[in-house]
């Protein structure tokens, strides 16, 4: 049996002693290299010092190369307690050596408040670009893959060098998950979810990202799904469209916000006709009958119930856009959410005129039910750029709000009848081949309550939600190979 190499950052000496405790005996492991820089306390054959504290520099991971006598890494990328179970290393290693794969995960275990609850994790694939991709804490890396790697021509980084090396690998390799439960972790110093989700729009992180961003777009490069810049021109016709604009809300149970979203639609001043199109998906908590009372009074409001009963979000914008009344742009705002001022709507409609581009982005400030600004407080995903916002895009997990979109290209397009990353669907195809326009300065509060959607999502239903979107990158890098190859 081939033998392992173990990368783990500085978990204290107490976690130190109780790893080397479950793998004293162990004739797979060669040495557990401690990424720290203070004087360990600990008296083990298996235990060395890297003076190191994370794997995230091309310098750093060279010198783990180095280091690496076996055939065989094991990185623990996150400073986590990590209990292996019984015979998971063996399984690791068998997988390993059966399917040449360049990098293995697993599902795991994980302690949260006191219980070992099950951590699932999903199936890597080429639309996995996302920097943030849950492999879990322990991924075993083939040497000579890494090696490979790290030999080619590269640029070096200091924060991207870990993403960089498993993009490098996945194009010659296969990145498997073993769909079972090998080791517990065990978080040492939990962060608070809530603001994790913005990490990526966090402007102290902005360095990060653009190393980030430069791994992403040499790898797509590579592959042939980068996008160029010779955009197509987008000539708006008014022909046939009784307004400028719409505002289109879809909705379902919503009464306690939906005539706040309203309002502030109606509340609009600008200098062209608009009108509101409310799709309600059946509601039976009271929204119906109080969309149907403010409708009676405002003319520029349309409530509209439609047929079917199988719809979700992009199901009600599909009705909405393909409406007789449906105007010219079609603008989105959510049953939860209302604009900031009564100017947000011309200002979204100015920057078409200016941009000529097929859809328009703008910003939004996150704050509770009252309004009050929580963190991060302003999202305005600034990592979009107009050099590399369509190659970036397949990287990170949003495009922002609201949205806005030509209406003629939103009907040839068409919208996944889904109620999660349909947005991201229409943001990543248009940007294959339209500008795509940005706003900003905030024209939107987002407000966060207990009824939200995406509130306090599960493990299962964040799975599901990730696995969607990285099957959509899929599907847009395929598309983008297959524009490239045909040039």
């Amino acid at each position: 049996m081939k033998k392992i190499t173990i990368f783990i950052p500085d978990i204290g000496d107490s976690g130190l002693n109780k790893l080397i405790e479950q793998l004293t005996g162990s004739d797979l492991v060669e040495t557990v290299f401690c990424l720290t820089n203070r004087k360990l306390e600990i008296h083990s054959k298996f235990v060395k010092k890297l003076n190191i504290e994370t794997l995230n520099s091309s310098e750093v991971l060279r010198l783990v190369y180095t280091n690496a006598e076996t055939d065989y890494i094991i990185v623990i990328s996150n400073p986590v307690n990590v209990s292996f179970g019984s015979f998971s290393l063996e399984r690791f290693l068998k997988t390993a050596e059966d399917t040449k794969a360049g990098i293995l995960y697993s599902n795991y275990y994980e302690t949260v408040e006191g219980k070992i609850v099950p951590h699932p994790t999903i199936d890597y694939q080429i639309g996995s670009l996302r920097d943030d991709f849950d492999f879990g804490p322990v991924q075993l890396i083939n040497t000579r893959a890494m090696k490979n790697e790290l030999q080619l021509p590269n640029d070096d980084y200091q924060f991207a060098a870990l993403y960089n090396l498993r993009l490098k690998i996945s194009q010659n390799q296969l990145i498997l998950r073993i769909p079972e439960y090998l080791y517990t972790s065990t978080e040492i110093d939990p962060g608070d979810s809530g603001e994790k989700q913005f990490d990526y729009v966090n402007p102290l992180n902005r360095s990060r990202q653009i190393e980030m961003e430069r791994a992403a777009t040499n790898h797509l490069k590579i592959i042939g799904a980068d996008v160029g810049y010779d955009f197509k021109i987008v000539e708006f016709n008014k022909g046939g469209f009784e307004t400028e604009a719409s505002v289109i809300i879809p909705v379902k149970n919503r009464v306690k916000t939906i005539e706040g979203a309203v309002r502030s639609a109606l509340n609009q001043k600008c200098d062209f006709p608009f009108s509101i199109i409310v799709i309600d998906n059946h509601s039976n908590d009271g929204t119906s009958e109080l969309l149907k009372l403010i409708s009676e009074n405002e003319k520029q409001l349309l409530h509209i119930i439609p047929e079917r009963t199988d719809l979700l979000i992009g199901g009600c914008w599909n009705e909405a856009i393909n409406h007789e009344s449906c105007g010219m742009f079609s603008v989105q705002l959510d049953s939860d959410d209302i604009y900031k001022d009564e100017n947000s709507l011309q200002t979204i409609i100015n920057a078409f005129r200016k941009e000529n581009c097929a859809m328009v982005i703008g910003s939004y400030i996150l704050t509770d039910y009252s309004l009050n600004e929580i963190p991060p407080g302003l999202v305005d995903h600034k990592e979009w750029t107009n050099e590399n916002g369509p190659n970036n895009a397949l990287r990170i997990n949003g495009f922002g709000a609201p949205r806005a979109f030509y209406t003629p290209l939103l009907r040839k397009t068409g919208i996944p009848n889904v109620s999660y990353g349909e947005d991201y669907y229409l943001g990543i195809t248009l940007s294959r081949e339209y500008k795509i326009g940005r706003i900003y300065e905030p024209v939107y509060f987002c407000r966060r309550w207990e009824g939200n959607t995406d509130t306090a999502l599960d493990i299962q239903k964040l799975n599901a939600n990730n696995l969607y979107k990285d099957r959509l990158r899929t599907f847009e890098i395929l598309a983008r190979q297959n524009k490239n190859s045909i040039k």
